[in-house]
């Protein structure tokens, strides 16, 4: 599968335009998908300031955020309307600080069942490649559709 082709048929046009219309929150964020493949997602988040920290690094808060949405990304891999599928847990283990700069997330799935989605991101500084955070999180997923 090329980057555009997914199991559900879900585009990267078409899940930044699911953001926008049904999570205007995340729509408003800015966040830009990148690629979508069979188990793998990539998302870029242009830089704003204003989520800088003092020590010059970007937030957790902002770093959380882009994971999650990247993992949300993954389940709609799964599941051709992925809408009620809600985050049931998450572990983020921060590695280094965000210099200022874009952000890079990569999520992919570990592994699909019926009721429940794992799934590990990295998030990487765009400005120098560097690992900032590895999250691994878990979607409880909608019920499949008959």
């Amino acid at each position: 599968m090329n980057s555009s082709e997914t199991r559900t048929g879900v585009t990267p046009a078409d899940f930044d335009a699911i953001m926008r219309e049904k999570v205007p929150f995340v729509g408003d964020m800015g966040v830009r998908t990148v690629s979508l493949s069979d188990d793998t997602a990539i998302l870029r988040w242009p830089f704003i300031e204003r989520h800088l920290r003092p020590g010059n690094v970007i937030t957790g808060p902002a770093i959380f955020a882009l994971a999650d949405i990247a993992l949300y990304a993954v389940a709609w891999l799964v599941v051709p309307k992925a809408d009620l599928a809600v985050t049931t847990e998450a572990t983020v283990h921060f590695l280094s600080g965000a210099k200022p700069g874009d952000l890079m997330a990569e999520a992919k799935i570990l592994k699909a069942g019926r009721r429940l989605l794992i799934a590990e991101c990295h998030i990487r500084s765009a400005v120098d490649g560097s690992l900032c955070a590895h999250v691994v999180g878990t979607y409880a997923m909608p019920p499949a559709e008959k």
